[in-house]
């Protein structure tokens, strides 16, 4: 007779049934940085819209780790505030206090062997007391330094691996920065994966936590409309834009030896263009995905010369939104002499026989125009206009625009005739947006991710070769911006969209950027 299942398994529960969300089982999450803007603006109240929504099971417990002289109640407290102020979700008391009987904390700080100690005994007694199984999740929202000490913590208090009970989970959940360049890169994942196998590494990048983004796929491979015309016999060219309109405010610190293209052009934008460019997955089965972007990236060159085909710049004072708003330089904190961006643009190109000779633009920077995020695919004009060229003055290139944020959508753009009694041709759209086609909202980016954590689903987690191909694409271009016989940074007007260089890099082949 056969040994029992040790997993009770619903019989009546179908894994191919996808109407019923999947449920994290009994876990515990500890956050390193829980001071911080992250944890009191998104994790915190994340975790509540997840047991808001009965996405977390009742043997769940949340561990705050930090230097704070705190007792459970003080962080308690601030959970709560973070709750109140934060969450999408509407505020039942009933759902707070049965997650907060499952909130911990535990003083101390990273060098200290006690702390890890104390936290190792935290843990075991919200097992015993909760039923958290175990299985555990560290989520460093720390500064990169820190992440050797951490883990290495971890690791010495036995709680990295659990050897005694193979059943039970540990996972270590990283924020972005993924290193500065590929040699820190790789540095940062090989101490890591000393400790934690990849496998149970979760970088976070919460664009691919995102509804949009997400949609891409489902766009590209669940439509028979598009495939034909993506590829380089239609396609122009390719636009990637992640525009703020606010300044760097109290983030100088950080931000400074940083800059625009290693915080968002690193990683979000590098994402987004393996997925609009990506190949058709055997399934979508993390691996197979993984695989179809490793090879996109593995494809992906930057154009040179770099002088001609990248753009930089730091913003001054200007109108913005009505109001008029400081320069870098007047809101302190930022060296007068730092070379760092707070624009940048740059030109990629992927050596596929799908995408031979189509250029990539990737652009991001701080107090432009207005907030958003897009892709735009603009596709090249019809070889053959039966029309009079007064007649079709007015017509642009077709365009297919995903709006990732905000006004979540996608949009269509091309040619119709202008009702009346001559033959006149314009540019119209086409809007699907999310708002108005489904009553349900999309959850917050870190509400998904968050789960897929939980659940140790890693579809939407980039794994250590994506990140060190992404540096490999952005590190010849960061060595080049950093020669000392360069020009100057170029300024650019808060309120616009870029130094005169951005235009300059579109217009010298006969392109230009979209005013989103």
């Amino acid at each position: 007779m056969s040994a029992p299942s040790k997993q009770w398994r619903n019989p009546l529960r179908d894994p191919r049934d996808k109407r019923l969300p999947r449920i994290a089982g009994p876990s515990a999450l500890v956050i390193f940085g829980v001071t911080g803007d992250l944890s009191r603006k998104k994790l915190m109240p994340a975790i509540y819209d997840l047991a808001n929504r009965g996405l977390l099971p009742p043997g769940f417990g949340l561990v705050g780790f930090a230097r704070r002289d705190w007792a459970d109640q003080d962080f308690m407290q601030v959970v709560h505030d973070a709750v109140k102020e934060h969450a999408r979700t509407p505020f039942r008391e009933a759902v707070w206090n049965q997650l907060a009987e499952g909130i911990r904390f535990v003083q101390g700080t990273f060098d200290d062997d006690a702390s890890f100690d104390n936290l190792k005994a935290c843990l075991e007694k919200l097992d015993a007391d909760r039923g958290t199984g175990g299985n555990h999740a560290f989520y460093l929202s720390i500064p990169p330094g820190a992440f050797p000490t951490v883990v290495n913590q971890l690791k010495r208090a036995g709680l990295a691996q659990n050897t005694d009970h193979p059943d039970q989970w540990r996972r270590v959940v990283i924020e972005k920065p993924f290193g500065h360049d590929l040699k820190s890169a790789q540095e940062l994942n090989h101490t890591v994966n000393e400790v934690f196998p990849e496998e149970s590494v979760f970088r976070i990048d919460h664009y691919l936590g995102k509804e949009t983004v997400q949609n891409i796929l489902a766009l590209r491979f669940a439509n028979q409309l598009y495939e034909p015309i993506w590829n380089a016999n239609y396609v122009d060219h390719v636009q990637i834009t992640m525009a703020e309109d606010i300044g760097l405010g109290g983030r100088a610190g950080y931000y400074d030896g940083i800059g625009a293209t290693r915080d968002v052009i690193q990683n979000h934008l590098l994402q987004l263009l393996a997925l609009i460019a990506m190949e058709e997955p055997v399934s979508f089965k993390p691996s197979d995905l993984r695989a179809e972007k490793v090879k996109i990236l593995s494809a992906t060159r930057p154009l040179e010369p770099f002088e001609q085909t990248t753009a930089r710049g730091q913003y001054t004072g200007g109108w913005q939104g009505g109001q008029k708003v400081p320069g870098l330089h007047e809101e302190g904190g930022f060296s007068p002499e730092s070379k760092t961006e707070t624009f940048g643009a740059i030109t990629c190109e992927i050596n596929t026989r799908r995408w031979a000779g189509v250029p990539f633009y990737l652009r991001t920077g701080k107090r432009l125009g207005r907030r958003v995020t897009e892709v735009a695919v603009v596709f090249k004009r019809a070889p053959h206009l039966p029309f009079d060229h007064t007649a079709t003055e007015e017509l642009g290139q077709n365009a297919l625009v995903v709006r990732v944020q905000p006004d979540e959508g996608v949009t269509i753009r091309f040619g119709s005739k202008v009702p009346g009694n001559t033959m006149e041709v314009r540019d119209v759209t086409m809007d699907f947006g999310y708002g108005h086609s489904f009553t349900e909202s999309s959850p917050e980016a870190y509400e998904r991710l968050l789960l897929d954590v939980l659940l140790g689903e890693p579809s939407l987690f980039p794994k250590n070769d994506e990140v060190e191909l992404s540096w490999e694409i952005l590190d010849p271009i960061l060595e080049f911006w950093a020669k000392k016989d360069l020009p100057e940074l170029e300024k650019y007007k808060a309120g616009t969209w870029g130094p005169p260089s951005a235009d300059a890099m579109t217009n010298r082949t006969g392109r230009h950027w979209r005013r989103p």
